[in-house]
Formats: C-alpha cells, structure tokens, sequence
C-alpha cells in the first residue's frame, strides 16, 4: 500500500517539476536556466497557455526562440530573466539565436 502511494506521488511530483498543467487545467510557469550554454532542463513538458521563464545565469546575453520563429524571448542579459506565454501553435524545439549549438525542445501537452 505504501509503495503504491510512493509510486504516485512520485509521478505526481515529477510531472509538477516538468510543468504540466494541473488537474484543474489553470496554466503553470515553468523555470528553464540558462547556464553554462545550456538550457537547464532542456526538455520540458508544457500546454499552450502554459508560461515559460527563462532566467539568464551565464555571464554572456542568450534568447532562447522557437526554431519555426512562433515565439522568442528576445536577448536575456546576464542576471536577467524572459517569459513567454506558449501560444496555441507553438513549437516545439527551441534555440539561443546567439550561440545555436544550446537547444531545448517542448513537449506540447493536451491541457486537461
């Protein structure tokens, strides 16, 4: 009985930590950092509507921006932070325009 509880609790705070909406289907902000020229985590669950913030940690300006242009976060100086609300055609793969080896990608959700 306690192993089944742990068990989903488990995914029930691994989803959390992924951002993906709730139960309720209210939109979710998830925190993507910037650091070391990486995106951190570079895959993360989201819904349209959901918001994405990213916080520049590097000591050098970054964006990150969807590879089919439908968002961008503009450039994020270094301490600085960017959010963008995913819109209902959003891509999926993400980039920073100024340093194009960092890449993330989303995985779009149905909201609940």
């Amino acid at each position: 009985m306690i192993a089944r509880w742990l068990a989903a609790f488990t995914v029930v705070i691994g989803l959390a930590s992924l951002g993906v909406s709730s139960a309720s289907g209210e939109p979710k902000t998830v925190e993507v950092t910037i650091e070391h020229f990486a995106f951190t985590p570079a895959n993360v669950a989201v819904a349209a509507g959901d918001t994405i913030v990213f916080v520049n940690n590097d000591i050098v300006p970054h964006t990150a921006t969807a590879t089919d242009k439908s968002w961008t976060t503009g450039e994020i100086a270094h301490g600085a932070s960017a959010r963008v609300t995913l819109p209902q055609k959003a891509g999926a793969d993400f980039f920073c325009t100024l340093h194009p080896v960092m890449k993330g990608h989303l995985t779009i959700v149905p909201p609940k």
